[in-house]
């Protein structure tokens, strides 16, 4: 059944019509609920736009500050922190993480950069003794688990999702090294330092601004393969359904490959500041910091998703030009639909998010027609 039309709020500059036409289709025939989505060109916004409803009773609207849960489009907004470590002289991406991690280093990843952990290379898609959601969201005590632990590959040697155990390991080593958990630095360097609506978790003076995500029915368009260990541990152990976003003790955690939440305008400015400083001259990060971490490290079939895929450092690169016809693009996208990316040839940075997921993954029919309107219009 089609979506109720709805009222678009916002604006889209006249230049760019079919993505407001995409937009209106999305709830049209694809049942959208809420939803934004932000596009800039050449650091200019051109498109804010915003519709639909917070809840499935549809008694509150999606308004200009809703925020939701982008699951992996958080990973974006890791690899956005670690590359203001690279630019600040803190660390190198070649750096191996039992520097600032002894334990690390235990049981064959001793070579493990911090790169190749961030290209999903280390092994450690998964616990590989049986794990609850509480143990999943145990912060240090999870991290110390997994440092334990033999990978379930060569590290190096491939890449396998690291899809919620990478914000473990990942804020573990931030801490290590800056002295803050990513879910502070981003709360103190890009929330209150450049005013950006993204954060990991969410506290409860934001709770009626956040919208209810409606979840999946399930993994099972995954094609689990139970031979396939590192796979079956990365989405089964512990198996997080969907509804696990409105839960109490997912919105406090710190998991910042999973729980981040915001919207597409603030993610749309972070990767345009990624591209450029502010219009006053601030600069969030240097571009050759950010062309590292956008520099190709894994280029093949992923084991985990068991798709082709291209990783940069906590970037995903474009794979199967998801993201529109240059391969330089790069950002993250999320399960169920959203997605934020910045291609630096084009000169554009886009965010967008919704409360409705859908099961079709990269096929995501919603994703596809808002990307390919950007770059009919350019």
């Amino acid at each position: 059944m089609n979506s109720p039309v709805v009222d678009i709020n916002g604006f889209c500059s006249a230049k760019f019509d079919r993505i407001q036409e995409a937009f209106v289709e999305n709830f049209r025939e694809h049942e959208e609920l809420g939803a934004d989505f932000t596009l800039i060109v050449g650091g200019e916004v051109v498109v804010d736009m915003w519709a639909g409803y917070r809840d499935a009773a549809r008694q509150h609207p999606w308004e200009r500050n809703t925020i939701t849960n982008v699951w992996s489009a958080t990973k974006g907004v890791m690899a956005a922190c670690f590359a203001i470590l690279v630019d600040r002289g803190l660390i190198s991406y070649d750096d191996e993480v039992r520097k600032y991690w002894p334990e690390f280093g235990e049981a064959g990843k001793s070579n493990v950069t911090i790169g190749m952990l961030l290209a999903h290379q280390a092994g450690l898609s998964g616990f590989t003794t049986p794990a609850t959601i509480d143990d999943l969201l145990s912060g240090e005590v999870a991290a110390q688990r997994l440092a334990a632990q033999a990978p379930f590959w060569e590290p190096g040697t491939t890449a396998g999702y690291h899809g919620m155990t990478l914000g473990i390991l990942a804020t573990a080593l931030f801490s290590r090294i800056e002295g803050r958990s990513i879910k502070q630095f981003v709360a103190e360097e890009l929330a209150a330092g450049f005013g950006l609506d993204i954060s990991i978790g969410v506290g409860p003076k934001d709770e009626d601004r956040v919208a209810e995500v409606l979840p999946v029915a399930s993994l099972d368009a995954l094609k689990l393969d139970p031979e396939n260990r590192a796979q079956y541990a990365a989405f089964t152990n512990p198996y997080t359904p969907a509804s696990l976003s409105n839960d109490a003790a997912w919105r406090a955690a710190d998991l910042p490959s999973a729980n981040g939440y915001t919207n597409g305008g603030a993610l749309a400015r972070l990767y345009d500041l990624l591209l450029r400083p502010r219009k006053d001259g601030k600069v969030l990060v240097r571009r050759a910091a950010v062309e590292q971490a956008a520099r190709c490290r894994f280029d093949g079939k992923d084991l985990v998703k068991g798709s082709h895929t291209r990783w940069g450092a906590g970037f995903w690169l474009n794979p199967g030009r998801l993201y529109g016809p240059n391969l330089e693009a790069f950002g993250h996208s999320g399960w169920g639909g959203s997605f934020a990316f910045a291609d630096p040839v084009a000169d554009l940075a886009v965010g967008y998010t919704m409360n409705r997921m859908s099961d079709q993954f990269d096929l995501d029919p919603r994703r596809r027609s808002l990307i390919d309107a950007i770059y009919a219009c350019l």
